[in-house]
This record gives C-alpha cells, sequence and structure tokens, in this order.
C-alpha cells in the first residue's frame, strides 16, 4: 500500500508544503484535491504563487494545456514580485512554454527565473521547486545548442548534490541522460533509478518521477543497439519497466506519460493493459476520486478525512462505483481497475 498522505506530509509546514510533498511523492490526483481545499483560503503572495504552481505542474502532468495555460497567464503579473515569489511563476510559465514547443520562449523563462532566484536566496535547497537549470539544459537541446544544454545539465547535477536530496539527484541525473547523447545514458538513468530506490527506501516514494526514468531507460534499451551491454537489460527488462510505468500513469490519469509508454509498447509488438482511468469512465467525478483511494488501500474513514466528507458518503460512492465496475467489493477494486484489456 502506498505511504498516507499524512506520512508523506508529517514533516512540512504549512498547506502548501503538504501539497508539494503530494506532487514530488506522484501523488497528481490527491495534490489537485489538496489545491481544490486551499481555493478561498487567503494564501500570502508567496504560498499562492507556489500553489499556482504546484497546479500547472499537475495540470501539465494530466495534459490539461487549457488548464495550465490559464493558471500561468493568471501567473504574469507575479512575475514582477519581489524575491523568490517571481522566481516561482516565471518557471512555471517556462513549463507551459516548454509543453507548448515554444523552446526559445521556455529558455527564456527558465533562465529569468534563476537569475531572480540567485539574486534573491542562490542556496541549493531552491533546486527542488524552481529546477530552472534543467529546464533551460533541455531547452537549449531543443534549440540546437546541445552543447550548452549539456554543460548545464552537468552544473545542475552539481547543485542538486550540493541540496542533498535523492529526489534532486536523481532528476538532475535524468536531465543529463536527456541532455547529454554520450553513450553512457544508460548508466545514468541506472544510477539515477537507484538513487530514488535508496529515497523511497527512507519513505519518501517519488512515484512519477519513477516512471519517468522507467520509460526513459525502457525506451533507450528498446531502440539504441548496444544500450544494454554488460547489463541486465533485455526485453524482459524493457517490457517490464513499461507495464509498472503504464500501471502508475493509468491510476493518476498522466495522459502524455501514459501515451509515451504505449507508444514504445507499440514499438515492442505488445498490447496496451487497460488502466484505471479506462475503467472509471463510467463513474463520476467523486466516484473516481473515492475508487482511486480505495484501491491504494485506504479505509472508508481515511478516504473520508482525505476528501473531508462524511463516511457515509465514502460508502455511498463506493456502492455506486461497484454497481457500476459490476463487482461485488473493494477485494477486488484494485484488480479491476487495472485488469487487462
Amino acid at each position: 500500500m502506498p505511504p498516507s498522505a499524512e506520512h508523506l506530509t508529517s514533516a512540512v509546514d504549512g498547506p502548501v508544503d503538504e501539497v508539494t510533498a503530494l506532487v514530488r511523492a506522484g501523488r497528481v490526483v490527491e495534490a489537485l484535491s489538496a489545491l481544490t481545499r486551499l481555493r478561498g483560503q487567503g494564501l500570502g503572495d508567496r504560498d499562492g504563487v507556489r500553489a499556482a504552481a504546484a497546479a500547472v505542474d499537475c495540470r501539465l502532468a494530466r495534459g490539461d494545456l487549457a488548464d495550465a495555460v490559464g493558471l500561468s497567464d493568471r501567473l504574469a503579473e507575479s512575475t514582477a514580485s519581489p524575491g523568490d515569489v517571481a522566481a516561482f511563476a516565471l518557471h512555471a510559465r517556462a513549463e507551459v512554454s516548454a509543453a507548448l514547443g515554444d523552446a526559445e520562449s521556455a529558455l527564456e523563462g527558465f533562465l529569468a527565473a534563476g537569475a531572480v532566484l540567485v539574486e534573491a536566496d542562490p542556496s541549493p535547497e531552491h533546486v527542488l521547486e524552481v529546477p530552472w537549470r534543467a529546464g533551460a539544459a533541455l531547452a537549449l537541446v531543443r534549440t540546437g545548442r546541445f552543447r550548452e544544454g549539456a554543460d548545464l545539465a552537468r552544473e545542475h547535477l552539481v547543485v542538486a548534490e550540493a541540496s542533498g536530496s535523492p529526489y534532486a539527484v536523481a532528476g538532475a541525473l535524468r536531465t543529463l541522460a536527456t541532455a547529454d547523447s554520450g553513450a553512457h545514458r544508460t548508466a545514468l538513468l541506472r544510477r539515477a533509478r537507484a538513487t530514488l530506490a535508496d529515497a523511497t527506501a527512507d519513505g519518501l516514494p517519488a512515484e512519477r518521477l519513477a516512471a519517468q526514468l522507467d520509460t526513459d531507460l525502457a525506451g533507450l534499451l528498446l531502440l539504441t543497439p548496444g544500450a544494454g551491454a554488460g547489463s541486465p537489460a533485455g526485453p524482459g527488462e524493457a517490457l517490464a519497466l513499461l507495464r509498472s510505468a503504464e500501471e502508475y500513469a493509468g491510476r493518476q490519469e498522466l495522459w502524455p506519460l501514459q501515451g509515451r509508454v504505449r507508444r514504445l509498447l507499440e514499438r515492442f509488438g505488445e498490447r496496451p493493459r487497460r488502466v484505471q482511468s479506462e475503467a472509471l469512465a463510467a463513474l463520476t467525478a467523486s466516484e473516481r476520486r473515492v475508487a482511486g483511494l480505495a484501491a491504494d488501500g485506504l479505509t472508508n474513514r481515511q478516504i473520508a478525512e482525505e476528501l473531508v466528507v462524511t463516511v457515509k458518503a465514502v460508502e455511498w460512492h463506493l456502492s455506486h462505483v461497484y454497481r457500476k465496475l459490476g463487482i461485488t467489493s473493494r477485494t477486488r477494486l484494485a484488480a479491476t481497475l487495472g485488469a487487462p484489456a
């Protein structure tokens, strides 16, 4: 069973820290629910911009470009704010530009965020929430400035290592594996996966980054001749990596990642499995949230506390879920959501 939201956020200082902890853990559905509960709470300028930036991250992960663009537009006025507030806004807007394929605008935004951040607070801890070097490195690669991109990716790795965060280091290794076209990309991804595995063993899961790393590595193993030389790589390993990423992406409804996984599966000659989003198509939004948490192993009371509803409401939603999915109890819920098509 995945760690509870209470476990993930036990060391945070406020509600926005809770959201960022959930995003970092890859719990995008729960992060969006938490963001919904923050509306109307009168957050200060800094927390308000951080919450909007987290919402942009979640919406891009889900492929909700229109919503992400709307949030980005609302952040425009915050790009002139004092301190690191402007950096959060600039970085989120640059992420949207990158998602829209405008690498030049993305590069400009990432570098502007970096300039503001270095002036306001150059400490390496900011690499977690404002990884501007990573975004700029990838934007440089997309504009054909490959050497500059690889150099900045290496600089980002140094800063990530200085932060002491395994999550930041794993992300930086992934960025370097993308920006650097050398033959050691597979080794970088394996190192990133090992770093993230150590963090997960310490109770700091990062399912989304893990799924991205698995997909990247599977792609290299499948599409790059000799990528697995001297390693346990092979078709079986690549397929296992893709199936793991497929399950996670389906559970969190991350359409861009799911689409990439499925394209690789097709290259592999494998059929995609039925995932949670498809099994839940007949359910309402409230029913989907309840079903997802129940499938994760939460009790009715834990679900009620997570969604701020009554236990009776959870029971009512689950009864409708069982009827629509043609099952009789929660013991078959997780299997039904991830059953082969």
